[in-house]
């Protein structure tokens, strides 16, 4: 899994579908088991750069998922995104079983969230969200850069 994987939600009709992608998400960065950068979002020069994703709220998030939606909100997310960067990892990588099949999973550092990693295809990971709170998982493609 090591390298930078592009990201892309899945449409499922969870209330975080197309959340990340409007705000700018680009994908992951797996540079070892114990180093991982969960969210890398462009910068305005169109490079992906690492999230502190404790920065984020992600809570209201959860909860209020239409509000990122909003142009303001947007806007108002790429103006503070360059206070967010971190040189950091912010998450690490294990194996657990999920569902009865041992599977990467990456577990982040500072918030109640888990993603799920099942190979769809030797560059392309199936991923799925779970946060505390969120009644179901939010699933999202990963593509090797």
């Amino acid at each position: 899994m090591v390298g930078r994987w592009r990201g892309s939600g899945l449409p499922t009709g969870s209330p975080l579908d197309g959340l990340l992608e409007s705000c700018g998400w680009y994908g992951k960065e797996f540079l070892d088991a114990e180093s991982v950068h969960p969210l890398l979002f462009l910068d305005r020069a169109g490079r992906p750069r690492p999230v502190d994703p404790a920065l984020l709220p992600v809570g209201l998030l959860r909860d209020h998922a239409g509000l990122a939606r909003w142009p303001m909100a947007r806007a108002a997310f790429g103006g503070v995104r360059p206070l967010l960067h971190t040189k950091r990892p912010k998450a690490r990588l294990r194996v657990m079983e999920h569902r009865g099949v041992a599977t990467a999973v990456m577990v982040y550092d500072t918030l109640p969230i888990i993603d799920v990693f099942r190979r769809a295809g030797p560059d392309t990971l199936l991923g799925l969200m779970d946060l505390r709170g969120l009644p179901q998982p939010f699933f999202f493609v990963l593509r090797r850069d």
